[in-house]
C-alpha cells in the first residue's frame, strides 16, 4: 500500500494536464491495436500479452519494490525482452499488414471509394448468381466481430470483386459450400460454417439451410446476410434475425449502398 501511495504522490508532482495527455495517448494506442486486431487470432494473443505485462508490472512495483529483491527485478527486465521478441514473431502478419496500410494512400481519400466499389461489386455478383440460379450466402460483418465463425472457414483476405465471389460459389469449386464473410472491402473467409436458426425462429414456408443459417448468424450479431436461392434464384436479406425475401435489383443496390458504405 505504501508503494502505491508513494507512486501516486510522485505522479501528483507532475502537471495534471500532462498526465491526462499521456494517459489519453496510451489509451488511443491500445484502442487502435485492439481495433486493428479485432476478430483475428492476434486479438486474444494481444490481450494475453497485455495481461501478462500489467500483472508483471504490479508484481514488480508492489512486491519487488517493497522487499528490495534486486535479482528478481533484473530477471523481470530480461523477461520483458523475451516478451518483446515473442510479440514481434507472433504478430509478424499483423505488423506486415499495418506497414502496408501506412504505405497506402490516406484512409480518408480511399475509404469511401473502396466501399462504394465493394457495394457495386456485390450487387453485380448477386445479380449474376441470381440469374444463373447458383446458391450463395454472403455475410457482411459490422461492429460485432465474427472471429469465432471465421476460424471455421478458409482464410481468403482478398478484395471484394464480382468475379471472385462468383468463382467461390461456382458449383464444384473447393469453397462453394457454406458462407463467405466480408469485412469492409475485403473477403475475409470462405466456406464458413454458420449456426442454423432454431425452428421457433423460422416462420413462413419451409426454408433451406442457407436461409436458416442467415437467420441464425443475424440473430446473434449485428451482421447482415444476403442469400441467393439455388432453386428459384430469389435474393433474400437477413437482418436482426428477420428474413426479407425477393429483393429486386433496385432495392438491393439501395440497401448495399447504405450498409456497406
Amino acid at each position: 500500500m505504501e508503494t502505491l501511495v508513494d507512486y501516486f504522490s510522485r505522479v501528483a508532482t507532475h502537471g495534471w494536464w500532462r498526465v491526462a495527455i499521456e494517459l489519453i495517448f496510451i489509451g488511443l494506442v491500445v484502442y487502435w491495436a485492439v481495433d486493428f486486431l479485432e476478430g483475428t487470432r492476434g486479438e486474444r494473443l494481444f490481450r494475453g500479452i497485455l495481461f501478462i505485462l500489467i500483472v508483471g508490472f504490479l508484481i514488480l512495483k508492489l512486491i519487488v519494490g517493497t522487499l528490495q529483491l534486486d535479482r528478481l527485478q533484473l530477471i523481470y527486465k530480461d523477461f520483458l525482452l523475451g516478451i518483446l521478441i515473442v510479440t514481434v514473431a507472433a504478430f509478424q502478419p499483423e505488423f506486415r499488414r499495418a506497414i502496408v496500410r501506412i504505405g497506402q494512400k490516406p484512409f480518408w481519400i480511399t475509404a469511401a471509394h473502396h466501399l462504394s466499389k465493394t457495394a457495386e461489386e456485390l450487387s453485380i455478383a448477386l445479380k449474376d448468381l441470381s440469374e444463373a440460379r447458383i446458391g450463395a450466402i454472403i455475410v457482411i460483418e459490422r461492429r460485432v466481430a465474427l472471429g469465432e465463425f471465421i476460424e471455421t472457414g478458409v482464410r481468403v483476405d482478398a478484395s471484394v470483386t464480382a468475379e471472385l465471389i462468383k468463382t467461390i460459389f461456382y458449383p464444384g469449386s473447393a469453397l462453394h459450400d457454406m458462407a463467405v464473410i466480408i469485412r469492409g472491402d475485403r473477403i475475409i473467409a470462405a466456406r464458413v460454417q454458420l449456426p442454423l436458426a432454431e425452428a421457433a425462429l423460422v416462420s413462413g414456408p419451409s426454408l433451406g439451410s442457407r436461409h436458416r443459417a442467415a437467420i441464425g448468424i443475424t440473430s446473434g450479431s449485428d451482421a447482415c446476410c444476403l442469400v441467393v436461392s439455388e432453386e428459384t434464384g430469389i435474393i433474400s436479406l437477413a437482418e436482426n434475425g428477420q428474413l426479407t425475401r425477393n429483393l429486386d435489383q433496385a432495392k438491393l443496390q439501395k440497401y448495399l449502398a447504405t450498409v456497406v458504405i
